[in-house]
């Protein structure tokens, strides 16, 4: 393989990071230079990962829940097949553990209606119950109460074949779509990803369709169905909030000491009387509402055919409409099953694994961020991906070549090209004058866009264009969409001072009371690690005296734990959050003296593993002492190399007194070494081919229910830390 050029990332200014003669915490040549191979290995494995268009995309791995409800769509649909099935459940067998539960992550414990729900696609795989797998299953599944305990969403799906009794769920009305959009309880209260669920849930709700069932589950207790939903079949302790920041945790404890049991009492009640309106809707109005939420289902469908662009909303609109009568070939249906066919992985074991949703204008941003950071440059004669036919040339001035474009280049096309320029998505319900300016997650979610994703693609492009990465007229086109970009960006800022991914001042605690709430997050408050990207982003575009940047500034600082740490919303968990942090805050031009500074580096280099890596274990969202805590990870020891970076106390000359430059050494020097550990760590971990391994679960769907593996995270994170620490002041300039 060609080698790449490896340059010093250059200042804003384009100057070169001079040495500090003065400095002693730097890395020896032959450090540097080992270093500097880890970071060349690496990225051209990176590179090599490229699809020709320019984007990057990596698996992302969840739980067998996908799989198995893959299989019990298509047994209900009528369309399962036997190669499907026997692959699907190739899958969900490797994942079982030896007691015959399935966790929702790799390393933890069984979960019941994972359970349930991976058990009953063996058995439509065609493993009999009395097999010696499924009968250790059964049992564990008895065990921890039965169908009875599991979610609703579980309960659902078997109502659908008749295991369980529609009338022992909690009711969903169409009638719901009535509300107006500020009204508590309105679909717009509950975050993007738990509206686009329930409003095609309204409707199956309402019709309540029951198919034969392939067989019985009186092996899991299914016939001790009660005759009434009891309180702890209507919200299991599971339908709880989940932990979610400061904010919104603060204000569930205060609802429920101002409102111990008034708010369930009250909902239960609800759920009674709307039971009771179920066996007598009124015509004329159920027929509205139905056809409301038909309209709005259809109205938010993708370009790909996938609604949302996750698994869950997609199923569930496909349920919906085939209730109202959509034949499966009608073109809506019809693009919506194509879709579930993309989000397919078929394994070199024979195996298929379904992914819950696909993230490659996130995994390109941070492969540009990795490979800018590192200061990579593969120009167009060390091209690491086949060039297409239809490939866009920069033509060179006149008398000159036209050149290929470089590989970052071709990723920095294709982001600007994915941009949500002309769809007015859910977010303008509330931000109606505001025009739209972000990128999503997906291929194609036009309707969804998100913050988070919009900072960092424009950070990339940013970092890209001030590095002078791009030609002409590619640097016009990235000003154009900052511009964009940063006015839907402030548009969406909540009243806090903090965003949310999707939408602003989205922090119901309402919205948690109702019987139907077990499916995790509902709301999408300001959050930590999104804020903090947001953050950076403005100041670093030269937005960091603006008031709107210093709220942001605030709310951070204002959300730091006791410990000095951050909460991980999106990844796992306080070493996210922190490793997000303290970067932004570096950008906010807050010097590595402040106490929030020093507080978040502190606590960081106290939960360094002795190995010189970092690990969290998902615990830590419902176990304080795990906290920071578990076996080191490529991607967390990572995000805490970029952390303590971002709070270096290297620069330890000046006019400090004698007292506080003893204690600025020391912490250069803790720092120093914490650092050198943790690239020691990634350089012996690192595979041959330049990647890393990472069986643990670092990405964060639902705090407490939902966790995700992104398989590009073990690649792109180690690149960015180690590339920023190689062209640090931790080294002598070349």
């Amino acid at each position: 393989m060609p080698d790449l050029e490896l340059r010093d990332v250059d200042r804003a200014d384009g100057t070169h990071p001079a040495p500090d003669p003065g400095r002693t915490d730097t890395l020896s040549q032959d450090a540097a230079d080992g270093l500097r191979e880890t970071v060349q290995r690496a990225a051209e494995h990176l590179l090599s990962l490229q699809d020709p268009h320019g984007w990057w995309k990596f698996d992302l791995e969840t739980n067998p829940t996908m799989d198995a409800e893959d299989l019990l769509l298509r047994e209900y649909l009528g369309i399962r097949t036997v190669e499907q099935t026997e692959a699907t459940a190739k899958h969900i067998r490797s994942r079982r553990l030896d007691d015959g539960s399935w966790p929702t992550y790799f390393g933890g414990p069984g979960e019941l209606s994972t359970t349930v729900e991976c058990y009953i696609a063996l058995r439509l795989a065609g493993d009999p119950a009395d097999d010696e797998p499924l009968r250790r299953s059964a049992a564990w599944i008895r065990e921890r109460g039965g169908i009875p305990a599991t979610r609703v969403f579980t309960r659902i799906w078997l109502a659908l074949f008749g295991w369980w009794r529609w009338e022992d769920l909690p009711v969903l009305p169409p009638e719901i779509m009535f509300l107006p959009p500020r009204a508590p309880l309105s679909i717009y209260s509950f975050a993007s990803w738990a509206r686009q669920t329930i409003v095609p849930l309204t409707i199956v709700s309402a019709l309540r369709p029951r198919r034969p069932a392939p067989f019985d589950l009186a092996e899991l207790g299914a016939d001790e169905v009660p005759d009434a939903q009891s309180p702890d079949t209507a919200q299991s302790p599971a339908a709880r909030p989940p932990a979610g920041g400061r904010t919104l945790r603060d204000a569930v404890r205060r609802l429920g000491a101002d409102r111990p049991n008034t708010a369930k009492v009250f909902f239960r009640g609800l759920d009674a009387a709307l039971h009771r309106y179920h066996r007598h809707p009124v015509g004329p109005l159920r027929r509205h509402a139905l056809r409301t939420a038909e309209r709005w289902i259809i109205a938010r469908q993708e370009a790909d055919g996938c609604f949302g662009g996750i698994q869950p909303p997609a199923v569930y609109s496909i349920i919906a409409l085939r209730l109202l009568g959509y034949d499966l070939d009608h073109p809506v249906l019809a693009a919506a099953l194509r879709s579930l066919d993309a989000y397919t992985l078929h394994r070199e074991d024979g195996s298929r694994m379904v992914e819950a949703s696909q993230s490659p204008i996130w995994d390109t941003a941070l492969a540009v961020l990795a490979l800018a950071d590192a200061g990579i440059d593969a120009p167009a004669d060390v091209d690491m991906t086949p060039a297409l036919p239809t490939q866009r040339v920069a033509t060179g001035a006149p008398g000159q070549p036209a050149t290929v474009p470089t590989a970052l280049e071709r990723a920095a096309d294709w982001l600007l090209g994915q941009e949500v320029q002309h769809r007015r998505g859910d977010w303008a319900v509330a931000h109606p004058t505001v025009a739209p300016g972000g990128w999503a997650f997906e291929f194609d979610n036009d309707t969804y866009p998100d913050t988070d994703d919009t900072a960092e693609v424009v950070l990339a492009l940013h970092r890209l264009n001030r590095l002078r990465r791009l030609r002409h007229p590619a640097g016009t086109r990235v000003d154009a969409a900052l511009e964009r970009s940063t006015t839907w960006l402030f548009a969406l800022q909540s009243r806090d001072g903090g965003w949310g991914a999707y939408d602003s001042d989205n922090a119901s605690t309402l919205v948690y009371q109702i019987p139907f709430a077990d499916f995790g997050a509902l709301t999408d408050p300001s959050s930590a690690d999104v804020t903090a990207h947001v953050v950076e982003l403005l100041c670093e575009t030269g937005r960091i005296r603006d008031p709107r940047t210093l709220r942001g500034v605030d709310w951070l600082l204002r959300n730091q734990e006791a410990d000095g740490s951050w909460y991980g919303r999106w990844g796992v968990n306080y070493v996210y959050g922190t490793g997000s942090v303290l970067p932004a805050l570096q950008a906010a031009g807050l010097p590595p003296t402040h106490p929030a500074m020093r507080a978040g580096a502190q606590w960081l280099l106290s939960r360094q593993n002795p190995d010189g890596g970092w690990g969290e274990d998902i615990r830590s969202y419902g176990d304080p002492a795990w906290s920071g805590r578990g076996i080191s990870t490529p991607s967390q020891t990572a995000w805490a190399m970029l952390g303590l970076l971002a709070a270096d106390h290297g620069d330890t000359h000046g006019n400090a007194s004698a007292h506080s430059s003893a204690s600025a050494h020391g912490s250069a020097s803790a720092h120093a070494d914490a650092l050198a550990g943790a690239a020691r760590w990634l350089t012996e971990q690192q595979r041959p081919d330049g990647g890393w391994d990472e069986e643990m679960f670092t990405g964060t769907g639902f705090p407490g229910f939902f966790y995700l593996n992104y398989h590009g995270y073990r690649l792109v994170w180690p690149v960015m830390a180690l590339g920023r620490y190689l062209h640090s002041r931790q080294h002598p300039s070349d």
